[in-house]
């Protein structure tokens, strides 16, 4: 028996016009009834929980001995500048605990720019407010930069042997500062009983709404391989003859770049990039798109519009268009 084919959707799409670095908001379309609560929910739900992130883990404060102290010469108590160190967020390209400081004894703000750490730390918000000096006095602040995933209490950042003086902290490591889903009615040919997922994600810029969306998947992709056995014909299920869309998309796969009509700038950033035909572009994300010198989201917006009216999108994984055509051409 074979599977009856489902309704899959064809490309996530990125609104252009609002993305940003640290905000995206992505339309994925048309999905089966009930799969955009269904695929919604699950990915939303990784993405909070699961993403890697650094945070302040623990302080010392000089002269103060419990976060319920206040410091003479400093607006702020402790509890308020403990507060206000939660907030500040981090991009570290080390897996392990960073020590960091802030060192100063001038009147005036203390604000995220004056931690002190080493090169493979970098604040994300050197603006974020921490204390307000009312006189002259030091203030010396020793920090630990630790990195997790989701929220860790401070009774969990407790270690043993911490110098006397140590206040563990609950931390915050989860890049991702909001996600949010909905699902609306979508439409394909006179049927309107499929799903319009369309997801708006928020980030502290250590992870770009992209990438959150693609190790999210990624990491429930490698969840659900657990469940696909080797005594599974999963082939079985999958249609036996090569439809006549598989056909038109793997002619235009072959296609060269060149014949797209592209701005010159685009078309210039594709030739410096060495990307020649359909088949190289669409198997590039988004991501690794925005890397290529002189390619900006102007550029990917244009292409994205091109490859949509052709069926296509960024991140495709074209070996079942290609592999049989490749095989034909060998022999």
């Amino acid at each position: 028996m074979k599977w009856k084919t489902m309704q899959m959707p064809k490309e996530v799409v990125l609104d252009p016009i609002t993305a940003t670095d640290n905000y995206g908001k992505f339309i994925i379309e048309p999905l089966e009834k009930g799969y955009g609560v269904t695929i919604g929910n699950a990915l939303r739900r990784v993405a909070l929980s699961s993403m890697q992130g650094a945070a302040i883990t623990s302080i010392r404060i000089a002269g103060v001995q419990h976060e319920f102290s206040a410091i003479p010469g400093i607006y702020e108590d402790v509890t308020e500048i403990i507060l206000n160190l939660k907030g500040v967020r981090f991009q570290v390209h080390e897996d392990h605990p960073k020590p960091m400081t802030i060192d100063v004894d001038k009147k005036g703000e203390v604000t995220a720019k004056d931690i002190q750490g080493d090169s493979s730390i970098e604040i994300l918000n050197k603006k974020h407010h921490i204390a307000t000096l009312t006189d002259d006095v030091k203030f010396h602040i020793d920090l630990e930069l630790g990195v997790g995933k989701g929220f860790r209490t401070a009774e969990e950042n407790k270690k043993e042997n911490q110098p006397v003086g140590t206040i563990p902290i609950d931390s915050i490591f989860s890049p991702v500062l909001k996600i949010k889903y909905y699902v609306e009615p979508a439409r394909v040919g006179q049927k309107t009983d499929y799903d319009r997922l369309i997801f708006e994600v928020t980030t502290d810029g250590s992870l770009t709404p992209e990438e959150v969306l693609a190790m999210s998947a990624r990491l429930l992709m490698d969840h659900f391989d657990l469940f696909l056995s080797p005594e599974t014909d999963v082939d079985r299920m999958e249609e036996e003859e090569i439809d006549e869309e598989v056909v038109k998309i793997r002619e235009l796969l072959k296609m060269p770049v060149a014949e797209l009509e592209l701005s010159v700038r685009s078309s210039n950033c594709l030739h410096a990039a060495n990307i020649n035909t359909l088949e190289e572009l669409v198997q590039k994300s988004e991501s690794a798109m925005l890397q290529y010198r002189n390619f900006g989201r102007k550029s990917l917006a244009e292409i994205n519009e091109v490859l949509a009216k052709l069926g296509l999108s960024f991140g495709m994984d074209v070996s079942k268009y290609m592999e049989e055509w490749k095989g034909e051409n060998e022999t």
